[in-house]
């Protein structure tokens, strides 16, 4: 064998490049994302678009960032080269210069990880408990009859949310639980103005836990633990809106519903009253064709009725109109009945005598075999042959000698008399009919 003919071992898949950057970004989605990565911002830039450029560096590496327009509108400063930041985002690969690159959902100045690696291991514990199972979750109601609130007094986030609620449902009330929702003390008095909603079921059957944006630290309270368990205890439904749309809290996980802002929360629970309007009016619209039709129905009824009503010399001549069909009916079947009778006398009149001379000779035929068999049947011919019919003293017929016994007075009917007797002996072995010498 040649060494042309020896076999070959497989080579690479051969990948197209397109095909080979999705494959890889799909490996980096599965493998890593989300991130959260520490760094300087080199080369920073703001597009036209909002979208803003960046390269996040240390000592060791570097690699490309985008931020986006909605999430670089949430930025509370304004980034500059040298700064030390954290960002939180998703790795991807840019197809069409197969660059590696970190799409940043959020940024904040450096010295905030400590709080998100706790943040992070207090969701996976409490995640494992079950408290964000999405099966638990409620829905919210359609229309509640009370709205509670509970936030901070002086939060810009309660005039967006009373705002939001006068403008869609002024008819509902709204109970506010006042909180402080930030701070140390914050987290205990969050869960007692829950609480104190919780009493006041059922009046209040939904409930919005708000507060605006800010850093981790400020939204730290919105993670705690007992908090946490609060809300997961609510007897009724509870909606976050914490922050801005980019952050996230435990409260948030644990809630029914979240919300990517307080204003959004507010109108979660509350469809504008004009929507309710213009069901009520379809409602009444259809109620009114509904009713108008039947209405309709029942004038054309009325008025078949009284047209009936009307003009009773209709109804008087439908009547003898039919009175008339029935007698003719009636004198065509008396007319046929005679005819049919009178045929049937004229047959009769014609066959009867020959009929009845017949039934009188056979009847009289009958008659006298009847007379001659009586005559055979008479007991006097009998007696006249010699025989004697027995009574005993009871009158009643003696058919055996054994019924006698001597002495016995017995009358003997013969044909031309009686006589008295009376048994002096009986013979039983050879019966006979007692015959008159």
């Amino acid at each position: 064998m040649s060494e042309f003919d020896a076999p070959q071992a497989p080579g690479p898949r051969v990948w197209a490049v397109g095909a080979l950057c999705r494959a890889v970004a799909d490996a980096l989605e599965a493998r890593f994302n989300p991130v959260a990565v520490r760094g300087e911002i080199s080369g920073f830039s703001r597009a036209a678009s909002g979208h803003c450029y960046f390269a996040l560096k240390d000592e060791s590496g570097q690699l490309r960032c985008a931020m986006f327009r909605r999430a670089a509108g949430l930025l509370d400063f304004s980034p500059r080269d040298g700064d030390q930041v954290e960002v939180r985002g998703r790795l991807a690969v840019y197809e069409p210069r197969g660059d590696l690159q970190l799409v940043v959902e959020s940024l904040r100045r450096a010295g905030q990880g400590a709080l998100f690696e706790q943040f992070l291991q207090r969701k996976a514990r409490l995640e494992a408990e079950g408290l964000f199972d999405s099966a638990r979750k409620r829905a919210l109601p359609a229309m509640p009859r009370a709205i509670g609130i509970v936030t901070s007094l002086g939060a810009a986030a309660l005039h967006d949310v009373v705002t939001a609620l006068r403008r869609r449902v002024p008819h509902i009330p709204v109970v506010l639980a006042p909180a402080a929702v930030q701070g140390a003390g914050a987290p205990g008095e969050l869960v007692r103005s829950l609480h104190s909603l919780y009493a006041l079921r059922p009046r209040v059957d939904v409930i919005l836990l708000v507060r605006g944006g800010g850093s981790i630290e400020d939204l730290w309270a919105f993670n705690d633990e007992v908090l946490a368990r609060t809300i997961v205890q609510s007897p009724v439904p509870v909606v976050s809106g914490v922050g801005h749309e980019t952050d996230f809290t435990i409260a948030d996980f644990c809630a029914d519903l979240r919300a990517p802002t307080p204003t959004a929360a507010a109108e979660l629970v509350a469809a504008p009253r004009e929507l309710w309007l213009a069901a009520l009016t379809l409602l009444d619209e259809r109620l009114r064709r509904a009713l108008s039709g039947r209405l309709d129905a029942m004038d054309q009824r009325v008025d078949d009725a009284a047209a009936r009503l009307a003009r009773p010399s209709t109804l008087v001549l439908r009547q003898q109109l039919r009175l008339a069909q029935h007698a003719q009916r009636l004198r065509h079947a008396a007319l046929s009945r005679t005819q049919r009778l009178t045929q049937t006398q004229q047959a009769l009149q014609a066959e009867l005598p020959l009929k009845f001379a017949r039934a009188m000779a056979q009847r009289r035929e009958r008659l006298e075999r009847a007379a001659l068999r009586l005559q055979l049947l008479d007991p006097a011919l009998v007696l006249e042959r010699g025989y004697a019919w027995l009574t005993g003293a009871d009158g009643k017929a003696i058919t055996r000698a054994q019924h006698l016994a001597p002495g016995d007075a017995v009358q003997a009917r013969l044909a031309d008399g009686t006589a008295d007797m009376t048994v002096v002996a009986t013979d039983t072995s050879r019966p006979r009919p007692t015959r008159v010498p």
